[in-house]
């Protein structure tokens, strides 16, 4: 296998596993930003409901204080005895409580008698003198401790930790109502039990919507990232596919180099046992026709041999030019001149096609370091190929534009034009459009411009001229 279609392959599983660890990094990421928010909003909660808790007990804590000192001692000393069904008691103590609780944001306030397992107070006059629900609160309280416990009318989405919202919460809390010595103020015996409840709906909802919109946000971060990370795979995918196309394209290169230069080698040989014979038939013909009693068919046919035997040497040269380019003697060149120089050989053929030729180039003194005989050789045949594009006459139109490094020359004719199959082709070697053509014309054009460290192309569409640029270097 190539080391190139290794390399290749190598590349495609790096980048099919990169590719992998992204969609995969994004699903985790995913999995795990949906228990992050519901951790995340748990803790709010659980903050929450400690701080609403200690709320509670600390109101727990001054109701007790103030209904001992200002309701049960005396009542006590007045009435002897506390009856909560007398209307004043009942009245004196609502009082109180409503007094020490008014600033605060309660629901509800329950006094119990753990004696008779009754609601001996209520800020709602209907739980009066209910029986005793004896909860886990309930009986904590009794003992002496504190507790809350949640009230909750909501449900969860999808069985998770994520819960619906515009449900009612409320905290309960319950809490010991115990006496105390009024001169030490040392707590006593429980005497009853306080359950106090808080209305947190508010509250609950602006952490549940942090939980969506930790949720939310995570989700979109992730999808930003997810987003980021397809963007660089599809910039992978293609600067691979690019790689690979060029990597194809330069081995088709190397292919096809080393079969022309195996078809050069070839030529050549081949082309000087041609060229040894067919000087002897040229020479031979040209006898012929100048011996003394030659007819005029004599004559005739020899000059037909002269003229065959000419374009096969021609065809024969072009193809030892092909197998054997000839290394350019670089010297002090001007662009200006080697084109007049073409003009000039060419002025009878433009004249006899009635072409005019518009040279952007006179008047200037254009110097590179390049063989002014190569170059000559390849704009003639650009410039012979445009006079046979225009078989009813126009205009060549000579430019040439430049940067700091290079001079960019065009050569633009009015011709017929060339279709994009063909210009595909060009260049290839043995390729022609004309009858009588080698195919060699353009390949050697490319061959002396790269050989002066330039390139060539073409620009054109069928019935609409040609545009041939050419590349090259300024030198020092």
């Amino acid at each position: 296998m190539p080391l190139n279609h290794r390399s290749s392959n190598t590349e495609e599983r790096r980048f099919r596993l990169v590719k992998f660890f992204a969609y995969t990094s994004f699903i985790v990421l995913i999995i795990f930003s949906f228990p992050f928010s519901v951790v995340t909003s748990q803790k709010a909660k659980d903050i929450l409901m400690r701080s609403y808790e200690n709320y509670a007990i600390m109101l727990g804590d001054n109701l007790s204080h103030q209904v001992f000192q200002n309701f049960v001692i005396p009542v006590a000393t007045r009435f002897g005895k506390i009856s909560l069904r007398q209307e004043e008691q009942q009245k004196w103590l609502d009082q109180i409580v409503r007094n020490t609780i008014h600033s605060f944001k309660i629901d509800e306030v329950n006094i119990y008698d753990i004696a008779q397992g009754l609601v001996a107070y209520s800020t709602d006059p209907g739980q009066i003198e209910k029986k005793v629900n004896e909860n886990l609160g309930y009986k904590k309280a009794v003992e002496g401790e504190h507790s809350s416990g949640l009230i909750s009318g909501g449900s969860y989405l999808w069985g998770f930790g994520l819960e619906k919202p515009g449900a009612e919460k409320k905290l309960r809390t319950y809490i010991p109502f115990r006496g105390m010595d009024p001169f030490t103020g040392r707590k006593g015996d429980v005497l009853g039990v306080f359950e106090i409840t808080q209305d947190l709906t508010q509250e609950y909802q602006s952490v549940i919507k942090l939980q969506y919109l930790i949720f939310g946000l995570s989700a979109l971060i992730m999808g930003l990232i997810f987003v980021a990370l397809l963007l660089i795979v599809r910039k992978a995918e293609h600067i691979i596919e690019q790689r690979t196309r060029e990597q194809m394209a330069l081995e088709a290169q190397l292919n096809q180099s080393e079969r022309l230069a195996a078809l050069g080698q070839m030529i050549a040989g081949v082309s000087h046992e041609i060229r040894n014979p067919l000087g002897i038939i040229r020479s031979t013909a040209e006898l012929l026709g100048e011996m003394p009693g030659s007819d005029a068919t004599q004559k005739k046919l020899s000059g037909l041999i002269i003229e065959a035997s000419s374009r096969l040497n021609n065809i024969v040269t072009e193809f030892l030019d092909f197998a054997r380019p000839q290394s350019p003697d670089i010297q002090e060149s001007y662009l200006n001149e080697i084109i007049d120089k073409n003009l000039e050989f060419l002025q009878p053929e433009l004249d006899k096609q009635g072409i005019s030729v518009n040279n952007g180039l006179s008047g200037r003194l254009v110097r590179l370091e390049a063989d002014p005989h190569l170059l000559y050789r390849a704009f003639l045949n650009i410039f012979l190929n445009a006079i046979q594009s225009m078989k009813g006459g126009g205009t060549i139109r000579i430019n040439l534009d430049e940067d700091r490094l290079h001079y960019f020359l065009t050569i633009e004719d009015m011709g017929c034009g060339i279709d994009e199959e063909t210009m595909s082709k060009v260049f290839n070697p043995f390729y022609s459009t004309k009858d009588k053509g080698s195919g060699l014309g353009l390949p050697i054009v490319s061959n002396i411009v790269e050989a002066h460290n330039g390139s060539i192309w073409l620009e054109s569409e069928k019935g609409s001229g040609t545009k041939v640029i050419i590349k090259l270097p300024k030198g020092r």
